[in-house]
């Protein structure tokens, strides 16, 4: 009989690559992760690893195992789900990875309606980027994450992810006030010779904000290379760059600035994830509704 424990230990160095970020992962230490997996290969009656110089990459075998594992662990968590949902209050500890305009605008919100509806759940916020925070809801580090999606760079629909869209949020070219800057004209295709302040290339929002840039003619002059919406507000704010900023940040964020409308009017999408096992669990419904709720708030609001 294969045992769960260790083929969710296969299942994470499928996922990590390296045997010392699963005994990182799983608080083991790496000798203990190799014990296990060798054990399982004993059970499984086939190799599942091959050496690749220090490394170890799984056989097809293994691959292959790794595939009913996400099953099984799916079925798992439906059977969690059920039973949590057989109690009559909502209760444990959720886990939540946000990034940060969410945590801005919308999570303290939610934190405070699920405190008055559900006062024995907790729910533990970590902020990360959305690469992170996806593989680590796939690793099971989180239960829900909050993504999103930009026009023309969709994100692959995986068969164990349930998504409930949240919030279509525009985003803004955002200008100084005053300052060196306060001249540059509100029109996008104007601004090649201005500062800006922008995300890092390699997050979503710094690929397709320098992809809105370049559509509009002109590579932008990067002065300002940060994942800190605030940090770019501020700079935006105190007259020393330009900045394409969602409107979730505007109303609080963006006073002492000039705000215009994007050519197309583009916006991007705001989502919940979680793994589909997990969809019924009470504590992930009763996050979703909430956040649902704050986001039609903050609609109206806006």
């Amino acid at each position: 009989m294969l045992n769960v424990a260790r083929l969710r230990i296969l299942r994470e160095l499928h996922l990590r690559g390296t045997l010392a970020a699963v005994a990182e992962a799983l608080t083991y230490t790496p000798s203990a992760v190799s014990q296990q997996l060798s054990q399982l290969e004993r059970e499984a009656g086939v190799p599942l690893l091959e050496r690749v110089g220090r490394g170890v990459r799984l056989t097809d075998a293994a691959l292959t195992l790794v595939g009913h594992t996400d099953v099984i662990l799916t079925q798992l968590e439906a059977a969690e789900a059920d039973l949590a949902a057989s109690q009559p209050t909502v209760q444990g500890v959720l886990r939540v990875a946000l990034f940060q305009s969410v945590v801005l605008e919308l999570a303290p919100a939610t934190l405070t309606l699920l405190g008055e509806r559900h006062p024995a759940l907790q729910v533990e916020i970590i902020q990360r980027d959305e690469d992170l925070a996806s593989s680590g809801m796939m690793a099971q580090e989180f239960d829900v994450v909050l993504g999103e999606e930009f026009p023309g760079r969709p994100h692959p629909i995986r068969p164990d992810v349930h998504r409930e869209d949240l919030l279509r949020d525009s985003v803004m070219l955002a200008l100084p006030s005053h300052g060196r800057w306060a001249d540059l004209p509100s029109m996008l295709d104007r601004l090649a010779d201005a500062p800006w302040a922008l995300d890092p290339e390699d997050t979503a929002m710094g690929a397709w904000s320098r992809g809105v840039c370049r559509a509009a003619g002109f590579e932008p002059i990067v002065r300002f290379d940060t994942p800190d919406p605030l940090l770019q507000a501020h700079l935006v704010r105190t007259g020393h760059a330009a900045a394409l900023m969602p409107s979730l940040l505007a109303a609080r964020h963006l006073a002492g600035t000039r705000l215009a409308s994007l050519p197309d009017d583009p916006h991007r999408m705001l989502y919940t994830a979680t793994r589909t096992g997990r969809t019924a669990h009470p504590a992930v419904r009763a996050f979703r509704a909430a956040i649902a709720e704050v986001a039609r708030i903050h609609q109206i609001n806006a």
